[in-house]
C-alpha cells in the first residue's frame, strides 16, 4: 500500500508557537488514528516562506522554496490546518497562502482545521471563517475540529484539550479512510425488563 501523504499548514508568527504545538499535536493524533498505515507528513510553516508567500501575491511567481511547500500541499491525501485568530478570523499570512495555491488545489481534499486564541470567545472563527473559506475551495472540511484558547495550555483544561484532540484526529481518519464511526454503545439497550424484576422479587 503507498505511504498516506499528509501535509500539515501552521500559521503561527511567534517561537515558540502555541499554534505549531497544536498542529502537531492534531498531526500525531491523525498519524496514530492512521495506524498502522505509513504515514509521510509535510509539515508547512508559513513563517518561513512568510517573504517568499508575499512576493508571489505581488509578481504571480513562487520562489523555488515556496514551490515546494504549494506542491506538498497540492499532492497531499489530506491536510491539517492551524491558524492562530485575530481580529475574529485566520490571520492574514495563512489567507495570503490560501491566495497563492493554484486553482481547485484543495478540491476533494480532506481538511481537517485547528485554530488558537486568547480566549474561548474566538472560538468561532472556525465556523464562521474558516470552514466557509474551505467550503469555498471545495475542500471535504471535517465536522470535528479544534479552538485551543491560552487557558487550554498547562492547566486542569489541558487534559480535555487532549481529549478534543484525539477525538478530532480519530474522526479525522475515519473521514480520509472512508471507515463508518464507530456505533455509540446504548447504556439502556441491554437491561432487565421491569416486568422481570417483578418476578425476581415475588419469587
Amino acid at each position: 500500500m503507498n505511504p498516506f501523504h499528509l501535509a500539515v499548514i501552521t500559521a503561527g508568527v511567534t517561537q515558540p508557537s502555541s499554534t505549531r504545538l497544536l498542529a502537531d499535536r492534531l498531526t500525531a493524533a491523525t498519524v496514530a488514528a492512521l495506524a498502522p498505515r505509513e504515514v509521510v507528513v509535510e509539515v508547512i510553516d508559513v513563517r518561513d516562506v512568510a517573504h517568499d508567500v508575499t512576493n508571489n501575491v505581488l509578481t504571480g511567481f513562487a520562489s523555488p522554496e515556496l514551490q515546494v511547500r504549494l506542491d506538498a500541499i497540492t499532492e497531499a491525501d489530506a491536510v491539517i490546518v492551524a491558524t492562530p485568530v485575530y481580529a475574529a478570523s485566520y490571520s492574514g499570512l495563512f489567507k495570503m497562502l490560501v491566495d497563492v495555491l493554484p486553482q481547485d488545489a484543495l478540491r476533494d481534499t480532506p481538511v481537517l482545521l485547528g485554530a488558537t486564541g486568547g480566549t474561548a470567545r474566538h472560538s468561532l472563527a472556525i465556523d464562521h471563517a474558516l470552514r466557509p473559506l474551505f467550503a469555498h475551495l471545495g475542500a471535504l472540511v471535517a465536522p470535528v475540529a479544534v479552538f485551543a484558547a491560552s487557558e487550554d495550555w498547562g492547566s486542569t483544561d489541558a487534559g480535555r484539550l487532549g481529549e478534543r484532540i484525539e477525538r478530532a484526529g480519530r474522526s479525522f481518519a475515519g473521514l480520509v479512510t472512508g471507515q463508518p464511526r464507530v456505533e455509540r454503545v446504548d447504556p439502556f439497550a441491554d437491561v432487565t425488563p421491569f416486568e422481570s424484576l417483578l418476578t425476581g422479587l415475588r419469587s
